[in-house]
Parts: structure tokens; sequence; C-alpha cells
């Protein structure tokens, strides 16, 4: 549904842009009318489904970790490389100043155009990407500064390469390291959080999630292609997989949802900046009052009751070929 309400508002938008200056009583009218129509529209953004929501977590135009920290964070200073093997520009990250404080800030990139999009794997990290993430929330720790991290990704590169480098090894020692890390940490989904992938900078006091972003063990069209042999029914896979900010929420497995505008987070993404800039504060100001081992102790435990939430029938019904099973 969001995907042809999408057309038409541009299509609206179009025609608006044609009126930008109008100059008859005619051309105001035909303006008010499609200011009205355009109004209806994102209307029907209220109601989204799952498969609406993985549509725009997955929405080109949706900010990124690039635009997240030129918009709350100063004096950026990028840090490459994972002294090991090499770079991976599908993880940004480096220090900045957030109001005044030193901060490590780390995100998944998935670019703004196709080559972009393709130096950074679109978002599919590699060994080198976790590797560095890891350096430099160890140098976090060294120095005191909390840490925090924008998740983005349809999941870890699952290339034979990667896998020849170690991807398994890097995600779960980011696992490891960070669940013991004495600084606070903070992550916020901001699009899609795939798998041990997203897990792999995750694993945070905070945790909070853009109203629209999803967060899975794996894709919809995996599971689909997994479960029923059939990727093309991903959109009923969205709907049984639990993944939406509203179902982790009530599953305990994040700390809060942050709003969106009607139509999502490209629309209007000042807004978006403002939302997680006074979740940010507010944690960051919360978790200094808290000693770095109670830090840790908090986010082990907070992990390791993942599920004890969970309703005991399964989320999904197990299909059925033959009567009576």
């Amino acid at each position: 549904m969001i995907a042809e309400i999408e057309k038409r508002i541009l299509t609206i938008d179009q025609e608006l842009n044609a009126l930008d200056q109008p100059d008859s009583d005619a051309d105001r009218l035909r303006r008010t009318q499609l200011l009205r129509n355009k109004k209806e529209m994102l209307a029907l953004c209220l109601d989204l489904s799952p498969s609406d929501k993985v549509y725009l977590a997955r929405h080109p135009e949706r900010p990124g970790v690039v635009d997240y920290i030129g918009a709350l964070f100063t004096d950026f200073f990028e840090q490459r490389g994972d002294r090991h093997s090499g770079e991976d520009p599908s993880i940004l990250g480096g220090i900045a100043r957030y109001k005044g404080r030193p901060v490590t800030v780390i995100g998944h990139r998935k670019g703004k155009d196709l080559n972009e999009n393709l130096r950074c794997n679109f978002g599919m990290p590699s060994p080198e990407g976790y590797r560095k993430a890891l350096r430099l929330m160890l140098a976090a720790q060294k120095f005191g500064r909390p840490i925090i991290t924008f998740i983005d990704t349809p999941g870890a590169y699952p290339g034979l390469d990667a896998e020849s480098k170690g991807q398994g090894e890097a995600i779960a020692r980011n696992l490891m390291e960070m669940s013991g890390l004495t600084v606070p940490i903070i992550t916020i989904i901001t699009g899609e959080g795939g798998s041990g992938g997203a897990l792999a900078l995750g694993v945070a006091n905070g945790i909070y999630m853009l109203e629209h972003a999803v967060y899975s063990v794996l894709s919809p069209e995996g599971f689909a292609a997994i479960l029923w042999k059939d990727a093309a029914r991903s959109e009923e896979a969205c709907g049984v997989m639990k993944l939406t900010a509203q179902d982790l929420k009530a599953l305990d497995v994040i700390d809060g949802v942050i709003p969106e505008p009607l139509g999502g987070a490209h629309r209007k993404p000042r807004a978006v900046f403002d939302a997680v800039d006074q979740i940010i504060d507010l944690e960051l100001r919360t978790m200094e009052r808290v000693s770095g081992n109670e830090l840790a102790a908090r986010r082990y435990k907070k992990f390791r009751e993942f599920g004890q939430s969970l309703p005991k029938a399964s989320i999904f019904k197990k299909e059925s070929t033959h009567e009576g099973n």
C-alpha cells in the first residue's frame, strides 16, 4: 500500500511545484485542492502493515548514519581500518562531540547513490568492518567515552571472502566484548536491523527503534524461502516474523519506539533527528549516574533475559500438508 501512496504523493508534489507561485484564482484553488489531497494520502499512512514498514525501512531516501552524525554531533573525526587486514566503508565510525561531550559514534552505511551503494556493499559489512567497530569501542572503553551506534543493515555480508576472513568470529567477538564494556552504550535502529550483522553493533544498555524500522533474525525473503520454499511470500512473512518496532517493544527486546512523520523518516528528517536527540540526551544523563560495572551488569542481564516474556505458543503456525496433522 505505501508504495502506491508514495507514487500518488510524488505526482501531487510535482504538480504543486509547478504551481509554486499561483498567479490566478484557478491556480490557487487547484493548489489548495492538491494540498488537501496530499494530506488525505498521508493520513492513510497511519495504519501501515508490517510489509509497508519493511518498505519504509529500506527506503533509499531514509536518513542514514552520515545524516545523523551531521545533525546531532560536532567535530566528527572518522577513523578507518581494522589494524588487521583492511578498511570496510560499510561501517562508519569515529570520535565526535555530543553537546560538548566526547563520544564514539559507529553505524552501518549503505550509501546515497548506486556508486556509494556499491562501495559500501549496500550496508553489509565484512569482518574488517566489525573489527574496526570493535577497535573503536575498545578505545572508547580506554578513554571513558560513551558509545552510540546506529543500525541499518540487511545483515553481514555472507560471501565466501568474508567467511574465509572470519565473519562469524568477528561478530561473535563483538558480542562478547560489548557485553562487558563499562561505558554507556546506546543503540538506535534507524532502518533495517538484520541478524548478527545488526547485533554486532547492538549489545547496548538502551536500544531504540524508529517507528518504521525493522529488526529480525533474517530478511522476510529469506524467512519465506526457508519456511515455505517460496521467497515470493515475503509479504506474508512480514506479518508473522514480529519484526516491527511495535512488536519488539511488546516483547521487551527494545526499550522504546521513536516516532516518525507520516509517510516515513525521509519526509521530515529534522523531526526525526530531534526525536533521536532527545532519546540520546536522556539516556546519557541517566547512565551518567550509574557505575561502569553496574552498566555492564545491567547490559548482560538485559540480553540474558531476552525471550523470557515470549508467549508459549509459536509466533506462527506450521503449515500442514496432511489432514489431521
